[in-house]
Order: C-alpha cells, then sequence, then structure tokens
C-alpha cells in the first residue's frame, strides 16, 4: 500500500499580509516592510511548528494572548550573534575608531538590533582595554524584549567561551578573556562594570525616532532582512543620529553603495564594513 505523506498548509500572502496588520494595530511593531521571503518563511515556520489547526486559531493566539505574542516576535526576528564576531572587524574598531573617540570628553555609542548583547559586551571590553570605558555609554536596543532581558542578566552559555575567546585574540585582545567572565557551572556571567555603562532599551527601527547623537553606531547583519525602502529610511534614521565625523558600522553583507546617505560618507580604507560621516 502507497502512503501518501501529508502536506502541510503555508499560510497564504494575503494571511500573512492580515496577521502582520493585526501585529502592528494592536502591539505597534511593523513588520510590513521586511524582506518578504524571510519573513514568510519564518511566519511559516512558526505555524507549522506549534501546530496550529489553521490560519484561524494562529491569528487569534497572536491577537489575544501577549505572551504568545512575544515569543511570535522573538521567534520572526533573527538573533544570530557571538562575541567579537568577524575579529578583523573588531581589529579596525581598536586600531583606527577608538583612537579617535579618545579625543571625544565623552562617547556615545548605539548598538541598533543589539540581539542578546554578545556584541555589545564586545565593544564594553575593547573600550575597557583602551582606559575608555568609564567616560563611554553604549546604548543597546532591540525590538525584542525578550533578547534584552538576556543582555540585562549578563550570562551567556560556557559553552561558547571558548569560541569567543579565540574571535577575542585574533581582534587584538591584550588579556585573558576569561578575566571578564565569572564561571559557575554551565553559564559565564560577565562583570558588571561592563554592563554598568548600557544603557538598554526597546527600539523599533521601522518606527522609532532618533533619540540622541552618537560618535558610533553600530547596526550588524540586520539591513539584510529589510527591504530597499525599508533600509534608505533606517540609513536616513542614522545619519540623523550621528554625529559630524562620526562612524557608522554595518555587517559584511550590508553597504551604503546607492543608498540616500552614501555621498555624505567615506568608508575607511580597511575593506571593513565601516564609514565615517565626512559632509
Amino acid at each position: 500500500m502507497i502512503q501518501i505523506s501529508k502536506v502541510e498548509y503555508e499560510l497564504k500572502d494575503e494571511e500573512i499580509a492580515l496577521l502582520l496588520q493585526d501585529v502592528h494595530d494592536i502591539y505597534g511593531y511593523n513588520f510590513n516592510d521586511y524582506a518578504r521571503p524571510s519573513l514568510k518563511r519564518r511566519i511559516n515556520r512558526l505555524f507549522s511548528l506549534n501546530r496550529f489547526a489553521g490560519f484561524l486559531d494562529f491569528r487569534l493566539r497572536v491577537r489575544e494572548d501577549p505572551n504568545y505574542f512575544r515569543y511570535f516576535v522573538e521567534e520572526i526576528t533573527v538573533n544570530v550573534t557571538e562575541m567579537f564576531r568577524d575579529p578583523h572587524f573588531y581589529r579596525c574598531l581598536r586600531e583606527e575608531v577608538l583612537p579617535v573617540l579618545a579625543t571625544y570628553p565623552f562617547i556615545r555609542i548605539w548598538h541598533a538590533g543589539c540581539s542578546s548583547g554578545e556584541e555589545v559586551y564586545s565593544m564594553a571590553i575593547l573600550l575597557k582595554e583602551a582606559g575608555l570605558l568609564e567616560r563611554s555609554l553604549l546604548y543597546a536596543t532591540d525590538i525584542n524584549p525578550a533578547v534584552l532581558e538576556k543582555l540585562r542578566k549578563g550570562i551567556f552559555p560556557l559553552r561558547y567561551m571558548k569560541q569567543y575567546s579565540e574571535n577575542y585574540i585574533q581582534s587584538g585582545g591584550l588579556h585573558d578573556f576569561s578575566r571578564y567572565y565569572t564561571a559557575k557551572y554551565d553559564w559565564a556571567k560577565f562583570d558588571e562594570q561592563l554592563s554598568g555603562r548600557m544603557v538598554i532599551s526597546t527600539h523599533n527601527l521601522v518606527s522609532d525616532r532618533s533619540f540622541n547623537e552618537f560618535q558610533l553606531i553600530l547596526c550588524r547583519n540586520v539591513l539584510i532582512y529589510f527591504d530597499k525602502e525599508l533600509q534608505n529610511r533606517v540609513l536616513q534614521l542614522f545619519e540623523d543620529s550621528l554625529e559630524p565625523l562620526g562612524f557608522l558600522a554595518l555587517g559584511a553583507k550590508e553597504s551604503l553603495k546607492y543608498s540616500v546617505i552614501a555621498p555624505k560618507y567615506k568608508q575607511l580604507p580597511n575593506r571593513q564594513k565601516i564609514w565615517r560621516k565626512v559632509k
């Protein structure tokens, strides 16, 4: 007897549009300009994973259960990060950007779309080793409250520390990486002196406005999930938030080329994705 496998139901484009409209109307989160193919894959994955009987059940759960909605946001936003990710990028920050920031009496850095904060802690370590941490503030923002809670706790799986330590050394790290955390059971808790210089808050790059002026803005591997129009809107937000001669850092597959703000910026001559505001 031939068995016919069950074909999983995939949400229609109009159903996803309805769901995203609900999310916007009820919770104020606007995902409408996110790159639709990847967003659609993540929503369908969640729909299948949670075994809803149909779209109406899924929609009702998102609309009426705030706890499930928080889970929904956590699952459909991308939270892939690590400490000192792309070590040569951090070496460039250490050698070319921090000496410039050291000339300011007070340093403000914005990590936009920071996820669970591994890169924020990486920056805090760079600043500490440059003797700049005590006169710096690191603003760490993300749309997802759940990942920000992980950042606040500063506790990460101990099994990741070997890779993070290797990244740190390749980035030009000056000490034994283990000096920055305390190991307990399967977890590593990072020094509260690092988190003490962080301002942690939810921020929606799609709908929220500029809230300060910064000398350095980092938004790495976030824009790749936005469509071109939204990318330009977010880049304009960064332009409005960056001081003259400030620095803007993006992810390895992201660029200012052909963007609305490109004429005002010059890329550093190191092949890393760091630009300086020159106009």
